[in-house]
C-alpha cells in the first residue's frame, strides 16, 4: 500500500511531519498530542467510522505507517531537534530556489500575497485540519495542500528573518523583487551573525515504548474497552514500573469496571511516584465520594458492596 506525497515540502526529500498530522509549524507539544489521539481514534481499527473495507484497511495501515512515525518524531528530543534542524535548512533551501517554485493549491497562493500572512497560515491549516481525516481523499488532499502552506510559511519567515518581507507571486514560479533602499543600505553594511533559532519547547522525557502503549489504551478507554485498554496498560509497567501514568489510568480502568480495591492499589503506585498525577488524583476523588455515599446509605447497598470489593448477603 502506497501512502507517497509529492507536494510541498515533501518535493525536497522531506517528510513533512506537520502536514501528516495538521498542524502549524509553531504548534505546541501538548497541541500536538491533543490532535494526534484526534487522529488515532479516527483511524483506529476500533474506532474508524470508515464504511468501506478497504478504506478501513488503508485507515488502519496510515495510522501505523504514517501517522504514528509523524508523532514520535516530536515525542523524542533527540528526534525532534534533527527535525528543526531540517526545516531550517530547507528554509534557506526555499529562499536560493524560490525563482523555481510552483504554487499548486489556492490556499498557498492567498497566503503568498497575505498582508497578516502569519494569522492567515494558522486559519488556513486549522481549516484544512477539520476534515482532514474524513476519507482517504481528502486526508490526501489535505496534507499537500498543508504542505504547500509549509513550504510558502517558511519562505516568508526566511525572508522577513533576513530583511526581504514580502510575499511570493501567487499561481507562478516566486521571482526576485528589486531591492529597497533600506536593502541597499543593509547590503552595504558588514552582515552580523544570524540570531541562533529558539530551542524546541521542552518535552518532559518519557520512554517511547511506554508512551506508545499508553496512548493506545487511552484510545481504548476513550471507547469504553477498558479490558483492552488494561492489557496495552500492563504492557506499558512492564518497561516502566514506575509509570505514574500507565498506573493512574490503570487505577481509572479498575474504578470504571467496579473494582475498587484494585483501582485504590494502582492509585497509590502511581501518587506514590508522582503525587500530583491529575489521572491519580480524580480516582482518588472518586473513590472517596463513593465511599462517603455509601456510608450515608445513599444508594443502594449492592452497587457499594461490589464496588469495594464486599459480598451481598
Amino acid at each position: 500500500m502506497s501512502f507517497e506525497m509529492t507536494k510541498g515540502l515533501f518535493k525536497y526529500d522531506f517528510i513533512d511531519q506537520h502536514a501528516i498530522l495538521g498542524i502549524p509549524l509553531d504548534a505546541e507539544f501538548n497541541d500536538i498530542r491533543k490532535r494526534y489521539m484526534k487522529i488515532a481514534r479516527r483511524l483506529h481499527s476500533d474506532t474508524c467510522s470508515f464504511e468501506d473495507p478497504a478504506d478501513k484497511d488503508w485507515a488502519n495501515q496510515f495510522l501505523s505507517k504514517v501517522v504514528n512515525p509523524a508523532y514520535n518524531k516530536f515525542s523524542k528530543e533527540s528526534d525532534r531537534k534533527e527535525y528543526n534542524l531540517l526545516l531550517a535548512t530547507i528554509s534557506k533551501r526555499l529562499v536560493k530556489e524560490q525563482a523555481k517554485m510552483q504554487i499548486e493549491s489556492a490556499a498557498a497562493k492567498q497566503l503568498a500575497t497575505a498582508q497578516n500572512w502569519e494569522e492567515a497560515y494558522k486559519t488556513a491549516v486549522n481549516k484544512l485540519a477539520l476534515k482532514q481525516y474524513e476519507s482517504v481523499e481528502e486526508t490526501q488532499q489535505a496534507i499537500d495542500q498543508i504542505s504547500e502552506l509549509n513550504m510558502v510559511y517558511l519562505l516568508r519567515k526566511e525572508r522577513m528573518g533576513g530583511g526581504g518581507g514580502g510575499g511570493v507571486a501567487a499561481g507562478s514560479p516566486a521571482k526576485a523583487t528589486t531591492p529597497t533602499s533600506t536593502e541597499k543600505t543593509a547590503a552595504a553594511t558588514p552582515a552580523t551573525a544570524t540570531p541562533a533559532a529558539p530551542p524546541p519547547p521542552k518535552v518532559e522525557p518519557s520512554d517511547s515504548q511506554t508512551a506508545a502503549y499508553c496512548r493506545r489504551a487511552q484510545g481504548f478507554m476513550d471507547s469504553k474497552n477498558y479490558a483492552k485498554a488494561s492489557l496495552e496498560l500492563r504492557e506499558a509497567l512492564k518497561r516502566d514500573l514506575k509509570h505514574s501514568q500507565a498506573h493512574a489510568m490503570l487505577a481509572m480502568c479498575y474504578l470504571e469496571q467496579n473494582q475498587a480495591t484494585m483501582a485504590k492499589l494502582e492509585m497509590n503506585k502511581a501518587l506514590a511516584s508522582n503525587p500530583e498525577e491529575p489521572t491519580a488524583l480524580e480516582v482518588k476523588k472518586k473513590l472517596e465520594q463513593a465511599s462517603a455515599k455509601a456510608k450515608k446509605g445513599d444508594e443502594k447497598p449492592g452497587f457499594f458492596a461490589s464496588l469495594f470489593g464486599g459480598k451481598k448477603k
